[in-house]
């Protein structure tokens, strides 16, 4: 164990703040040999004190490092140091009297460097001495070192300073190193084969919060917000644009929105990594996350960093700690907030791990990730299609990728269930991959299309470039598949979504010779390398660490692992763990006809033991399923749309968006909202304008011609999510425009809100050019405009002349001072 890493005992540091004189100039570097209290004016102990403080510190250093030096520190040395070993580490300390180093220079050193110059400044001090004794000596000389250096670096803010400034400086670059690139699945390129720059394959993600404004840019969103919990479905981008916010940040390089992030520290921390030992202390941060220098960090940096609220705290993955510990972490978010004032929190979480309102209490706002609207699908397909052209020089190769790039888009338009899989990241890059890999034949369904990706990643690329195995491995793909399930189902059991290196070759130690093809080819250690190495599936994002690349492929594998072995009552079991939702879902669809109706059965019975937010889950939970069971007997179908039709009309806000996880299904359960009360058809509107399915539609039209306000602002604020022009035929153009601002993210939008004749209140959620929008607005009709996005710097507004009746502007961001507003419009600032 590294001393440094450890925190230092009261004790520790009380024997070596003896060792110096408390007072000393701190604004420059000091000799060393000037601090030390057993010589010069301001003595505070004689050299007869080092024997009484050298046997205290092995002491107490000794139990520290024991687990490195066991077999040389025996009992009787901890409980009373033997005095040849006293006498040794008494004139190592000595010797701080002579050696010729300042404060700043020491602590540069580092530990072991300067316990080598402790070691030349008295080389008496292991003369009597046996070879062990020598070499306990030598790990405890080391070990008070690196609490000497602690302290010099704590009494001198000047050495603190220039230390933080030069650690920082490496930590911003291997953040940038560690975090600037995206793994794009099913690409395997000779000079770059999977993995991206993070600029060149980032798509700006959209968000939505519960006050029913527009849905805007998260980097905007962000902007001028301390404390922010950002749900999104698995595969929506969470973790990308955590790595997007620590690698701007870190290179200084940031998005005008977030200019008030410059100079901040990022921390990346990923609950997975330190959920078992709870939320770390600043000081531990970088140890729990792996941080491979985190022994470097100067002692007290991080406490320094938060204390001057100069962290971005990049908090990821709450659903990926235990349900029981979940309360353990909120507890965390709320303490450390407060007592470090003025850093930035960013918390991702999937939605179902954590109910609403979660942390509103200490004001954090809540965010949603919205599904990637059909301009945003089409913008992750130009990107992904751009950065695989990078490495291509064969014009031939160029031109068929560009012909791939249409037909997808083609597709993904005009397929629904292609359209209806493409809704995040992670989804649309598996359709890209699938679809280049294939020559543009593409698979439909989720199960066919994981069972596709699979087949691609374990097998076809590399045996269709004819790629002879470079680790003398041949395994085929069933194989292959049965031990990463192996790994799959064993983070499952135990409820993580990353293990420690030993436990996987121990897992696949248990199950290899089980698996003949494995068996012959290799022990452990070989087949892991070679799962780790070839499939694409599993990275190590630490040193002694191993992980699935996406979280749903481990939930996909954890899926068939739990149906080949007919273990449904364990799903059951488990059903009302939010960390089961998706295996579950991948379980139905992978299951016979008999199993799954077994399954749902199971879902819908009841539990003596089930609280009722359980019972409600379990059968919400089975409604969910349905639309993934390829066969399904007719009466079992029945009776889940039976059980679950009262769970569809929700009281609150809240049950109607937690409905939105069910999918496609629910619409068929809705009551018809004609007869129910304007408060229970906002919600019903909330419910069905949060699946992202053009079926949403045909329940909308039936909630049009409402009168009130929030159930048509909710209908409004919906449009991007649906196909354009039909959505403003049957939507938008019965919608009443009394008080209402309609939503315009795009062109297609705008024209067709021209093509309607217009409205007075409009709202531009996009960015267009003031030709688009002098073109694109009916200027007869227009009294109120609100440009709900980052204006920018230098805003010249003087084309708006050109609505002779517009009397309000309103302005979500002003980053600089607006110039040519017509004289007679008022302007209003509706955010910062």
């Amino acid at each position: 164990m590294d001393p440094a890493a450890t925190a230092t005992p009261a004790a520790i540091a009380t024997l070596v703040q003896e060792l110096f004189v408390a007072d000393g100039p701190v604004d420059r570097p000091v000799r060393i040999a000037s601090l030390v209290a057993f010589q010069g004016d301001h003595r505070t102990l004689t050299e007869r004190d080092l024997p009484r403080i050298a046997s205290a510190l092995i002491e107490d250093v000794a139990k520290e490092i024991d687990e490195d030096i066991d077999e040389d520190i025996d009992e009787e040395t901890t409980d009373q140091a033997r005095p040849a070993l006293t006498d040794a580490l008494a004139r190592t300390l000595h010797s701080l009297g002579t050696v010729d180093l300042d404060d700043l220079r020491a602590v540069r050193l580092g530990p072991e460097a300067f316990a080598r110059h402790l070691a030349v400044a008295a080389p008496d001090a292991d003369e009597e001495l046996d070879p062990a004794d020598a070499h306990t000596h030598a790990a405890l000389r080391e070990a008070a070192c690196a609490h000497i250096l602690r302290f010099l670096t704590l009494r001198s803010p000047f050495v603190a300073a220039a230390e933080d400034a030069g650690f920082e400086e490496r930590y911003a670059q291997d953040i940038v190193a560690a975090h600037d690139h995206l793994t794009i699945y099913g690409i395997d390129l000779a000079h770059s084969p999977d993995s991206w720059p993070l600029d060149a394959a980032y798509l700006s993600l959209e968000t939505e919060t519960d006050g029913g404004g527009p849905s805007a840019p998260a980097e905007q969103a962000l902007a001028g917000r301390t404390r922010v919990l950002l749900w999104g479905v698995a595969g929506s981008g969470k973790t990308t644009l955590v790595q997007r916010l620590a690698v701007s940040v870190a290179r200084g390089d940031l998005p005008a929105p977030l200019e008030g992030l410059r100079g901040r520290v990022p921390f990346v921390l990923p609950v997975r990594r330190f959920r078992r030992d709870g939320f770390p202390e600043p000081d531990g941060f970088l140890a729990a996350v792996r941080y491979p220098h985190a022994a470097a960090q100067p002692p007290g940096w991080a406490e320094r960093v938060l204390s001057r609220g100069r962290g971005l705290l990049l908090v990821d993955g709450v659903d990926e700690a235990p349900e029981e510990e979940r309360e353990r972490l909120r507890e965390a978010l709320r303490e450390l907030p407060t007592r470090y004032p003025g850093n930035v929190w960013l918390v991702t979480s999937r939605p179902s791990a954590v109910r609403e309102n979660w942390l509103a209490s200490e004001r954090f706002t809540e965010l949603k990730l919205s599904p990637l609207s059909r301009e945003g699908v089409t913008a992750f397909i130009r990107r992904w299609h751009a950065a695989a052209r990078q490495d291509i020089t064969d014009q031939a190769d160029l031109d068929r990728l560009s012909g791939y790039e249409e037909t997808l888009l083609d597709a993904v338009r005009i397929t629904r269930d292609l359209g209806r899989l493409a809704t995040n990241p992670l989804m649309c890059g598996l359709l890209c991959a699938l679809h280049r890999d294939r020559r543009g034949y593409l698979p439909r369904g989720r199960k066919a299309l994981y069972d596709a990706a699979l087949s691609m990643l374990l097998e076809r690329r590399d045996r269709e470039r004819a790629m002879l195995p470079p680790d003398g491995i041949d395994l085929p793909q069933e194989p292959k598949i049965q031990l990463l399930q192996k790994l799959a189902h064993w983070m499952l059991v135990n409820g993580r979504s990353e293990m420690d290196r030993a436990t996987a070759l121990e897992t696949l130690g248990r199950y290899i010779p089980a698996i003949p093809h494995a068996a012959r080819q290799g022990g452990p250690e070989e087949i892991y390398r070679h799962l780790l190495n070839r499939t694409g599936l599993l990275r190590e994002p630490t040193p002694g660490s191993v992980d699935f690349v996406h979280r749903t492929f481990q939930d996909y594998l954890s899926a068939r692992a739990v149906v080949e072995r007919h273990d449904f009552d364990f799903l059951i079991d488990h059903a009302h763990l939010d960390d089961w939702e998706e295996v579950i879902r991948m379980s139905v669809s992978l299951a016979r006809p008999d199993e799954c109706a077994y399954l749902l059965e199971g879902l819908l019975a009841a539990r003596k033991d089930a609280r009722p937010v359980h019972a409600r889950h379990r059968k919400l939970l089975a409604a969910a399923c349905l639309e993934h069971a390829t066969e399904l007997d007719p009466e079992v179908r029945s009776r889940v749309h039976r059980y679950t039709r009262d769970l569809v009309r929700p009281t609150s806000l809240e049950g109607a968006r937690a409905l939105g996880w069910i999918g496609p299904i629910v619409l068929e359960m809705l009551p018809d909202p004609s007869a129910v009360s304007d408060e229970e058809a906002h919600r019903l509107a909330v419910t069905a304008t949060s699946i992202a399915d053009d079926r949403a539609i045909d329940y909308l039209v039936r909630l049009r011609d409402r009168a009130s306000w929030a159930v048509r602002a909710q209908l409004a604020a919906a449009w991007r999510r649906y196909d354009t022009d039909r959505y403003a035929e049957e939507i938008i153009a019965h919608l009443d425009e009394r008080e209402l601002d309609f939503p315009v993210s795009d062109l297609e939008e705008l024209r067709a809100l021209r093509r309607l004749g217009g409205r007075p209140c409009v709202q531009i959620a996009g960015a267009f050019t003031p030709e688009q929008l002098t073109e694109g607005l009916v200027a007869e009709r227009l009294t109120e405009l609100w440009l709900a996005y980052d204006l920018g710097a230098d805003l010249d507004l003087s084309w708006l002349a050109g609505f002779p009746r517009l009397e309000i502007l309103r302005l979500s961001h002003r980053n600089a001072e607006v110039t040519g507003v017509p004289e007679g419009v008022q302007v209003i600032v509706t955010g910062a």
